[in-house]
């Protein structure tokens, strides 16, 4: 299997992610700071391996920021892409079962190297469920993707309201 792997830094865990991956004979095409050269911002690096699974030019794709929540939510832009964050071997399973999803994104700071190896044993054992639900969930997803690709990729926000930058919130407890 090709998969394309990334991640915004060269933390211990991301190397052995890529070592164990070749060990279990996928064929990997690194980004990010996996690459020598490529821009390692989170966004950038797993955009460009969410693009390649979207493309079909890679089966699936692991992306991996400090919490992993940025390499998710960069990797879920990318129409066709479902990518679960998975911080366990159980969500790991799910995600595949329930969600078919094709990328997974995992934490740096979380992950340690026993955890990674149930992760990835959970990741590629577990099938995408056949069940009427479950698949209409999935097919639900994609014409999400569909119908945004339609109106084009901006989508105007929900309310009028700008957020503004939590220096300048108040809390509560203040008044």
């Amino acid at each position: 299997m090709r998969i394309s792997v990334s991640s915004d830094m060269d933390e211990p865990v991301a190397r052995t992610l890529v070592d164990e991956l070749r060990a279990r004979g996928h064929e990997v095409v690194a980004h990010g700071a996996l690459s020598p050269g490529a821009d390692p911002q989170w966004a950038v690096c797993s955009e460009a391996a969410a693009r390649e699974v979207a493309a079909g030019t890679a089966d699936q794709a692991i992306v991996c920021c400090w919490t992993g929540t940025g390499a998710s939510i960069a990797a879920n832009k990318v129409p066709g892409v479902r990518a679960a964050l998975c911080t366990d071997a159980y969500t790991a399973d799910g995600a595949r079962r329930w969600n078919d999803a094709n990328v997974l994104a995992l934490s740096l700071r979380l992950t340690s190297e026993p955890l990674l190896k149930e992760i990835l044993d959970a990741w590629f054992t577990a099938e995408a469920s056949e069940d009427a639900e479950d698949r209409e969930n999935v097919a639900r997803v994609r014409r999400l993707d569909a119908d945004r690709a339609q109106r084009g990729a901006a989508v105007p926000p929900v309310s009028g309201r700008v957020a503004r930058p939590l220096s300048a919130r108040r809390s509560r407890s203040a008044g």
